[in-house]
């Protein structure tokens, strides 16, 4: 019995090797698995693309936007302007000139010295000062 039961696991052991996947189907298998691979690697790069397109097409929508508004506020500031000075009848006073500076003459070093002596009479030039 033993013998027929180890005769019988052999045989489906090879019947088990036998019935899988051939070496053309493994590779077959491969070689799909890989295509797989690179139909979505390709996807993904072209989404990649598309939505860098479709970012540097927004930003150039907002920049002319943005200038288009920066143009009209330009236009509106400068018509609010002409209307409030119309409206006051006022003209922009006239920049005053500044008339040239009047240069001070500059001493010459020398000193005129009055002095007075002890009785009260004024003398020229003497040099000696006291002070009260």
């Amino acid at each position: 019995m033993k013998k027929i039961l180890g005769l019988t696991l052999l045989a489906g052991m090879f019947a088990f090797y036998a019935c899988g996947p051939s070496a053309e189907q493994k590779a077959a298998a491969e070689k799909a698995t890989q295509d797989s691979i690179a139909a979505a690697q390709a996807a993904a790069q072209a989404a990649e693309a598309a939505a860098a397109q479709a970012a540097a097409a927004q930003a150039s929508a907002d920049s002319i936007a943005a200038a288009d508004k920066a143009k009209a506020d330009s236009i509106a500031a400068a018509e609010a302007t002409a209307a409030a000075k119309k409206a006051t009848g006022k003209k922009k006073p006239a920049p005053k000139k500044e008339e040239p500076k009047k240069e001070e003459p500059k001493a010459s070093g020398k000193l005129d010295v009055k002095a007075t002596n002890t009785a009260g009479e004024k003398k020229e030039g003497s040099g000696k000062l006291k002070i009260k």
